[in-house]
């Protein structure tokens, strides 16, 4: 029997399958096979259905790979994923390949192409398409092995490192390598390198209470206390939360101070809002600065939920 639906639960359930398919995984604790039976809607309807139909009949997005942003092959694919869309989806696959068969150089995935070396930030993203979706390629491995390589002393991991010489951890890149060790994990990938890599990562941004400097306590950035949605490659409090979340992560006590910057962020009516949009051309927009948010709300929710469970 499901839980007694309140305001905000009732008001996501409202939404896009991409919303609601989470919503009763998430919140509801609803059974598996009713799920399973939302998620498959992400294909045939609503947002995931706009974006498959937007697909080349090559199978990139925008004729391009990685810009412009955010149309092209890997930001659509990026958000496909955070829609839900099933694992082994072909037209996904189709764009995994277009991936991983155009990009590189020397070994290393190099895009933008203003690189001539490896890229971080985007060798992450990639690994974690392909670990999410199943598609499978030879280079998947190394290009795993030289991103956990690249790994910086704090902790973390900065794609300006080889470009410039960056020896700070960067947030944004931090948390795209840790999202996509979480989906090789989550896809079967055993190995203690990965273990070890996704626990130091963890601690660099503990060590900055997930948003503020370590040396003087004052917040890193304004735009990663700004709730957004899609991420595209940037980080923000809520991004970090839901990252820690997603794998269980044990209670900290350096996570109240972002804990209680989410909860300060709700609004009157119970909802959280959209608080900043990353510039760029879009598809389509699925939310509106000037209405509650759907995916903030459900991401907060799922957050202060794992919280009350495991502190």
């Amino acid at each position: 029997m499901e839980p007694a639906l309140n305001e905000a639960t009732q008001f996501l359930l409202d939404g896009d399958p991409a919303i609601r398919w989470q919503t009763m995984r998430d919140l509801l604790d609803s059974d598996e096979a009713a799920v399973a039976k939302e998620r498959a809607r992400v294909a045939e309807t609503g947002w995931g259905r706009r974006l498959l139909d937007l697909q080349d009949p090559e199978g990139t997005w925008a004729q391009a790979i990685y810009s412009p942003k955010w149309i092209s092959t890997t930001y659509t694919l990026l958000l496909l994923r955070h829609l839900g869309l099933a694992p082994g989806n072909p037209a996904a696959l189709r764009g995994c390949e277009q991936i991983w068969s155009e990009s590189g150089v020397e070994g290393l995935l190099v895009l933008p192409k203003s690189t001539s070396r490896g890229d971080t930030c985007v060798s992450g993203m990639f690994v974690a398409l392909a670990a999410y979706f199943g598609y499978e390629d030879e280079k998947v491995g190394w290009v795993i092995d030289w991103t956990l390589d690249q790994r910086l002393d704090d902790g973390g991991w900065n794609c300006r490192t080889l470009r410039s010489g960056a020896s700070h951890s960067s947030y944004h890149t931090s948390i795209t390598v840790l999202e996509m060790i979480a989906e090789l994990q989550a896809n079967g990938y055993d190995d203690p390198a990965l273990t070890e890599a996704a626990e130091r990562g963890r601690e660099f941004f503990l060590a900055h209470r997930l948003y503020k400097s370590h040396r003087t306590g004052e917040v890193s950035h304004p735009t990663y206390t700004k709730l957004s949605f899609p991420p595209r490659w940037h980080y923000d409090v809520l991004r970090g939360l839901d990252y820690f979340q997603s794998v269980d992560a044990a209670w900290d006590d350096r996570l109240s101070d972002a804990i209680e910057l989410l909860e300060g962020k709700r609004r009157k009516d119970g909802f959280w809002p959209v608080q900043h949009k990353h510039a760029g051309r879009v598809w389509f927009d699925m939310e509106t600065g000037r209405n509650p948010s759907r995916w903030n709300t459900l991401r907060a929710l799922r957050v202060l939920r794992w919280v009350d469970r495991i502190r």
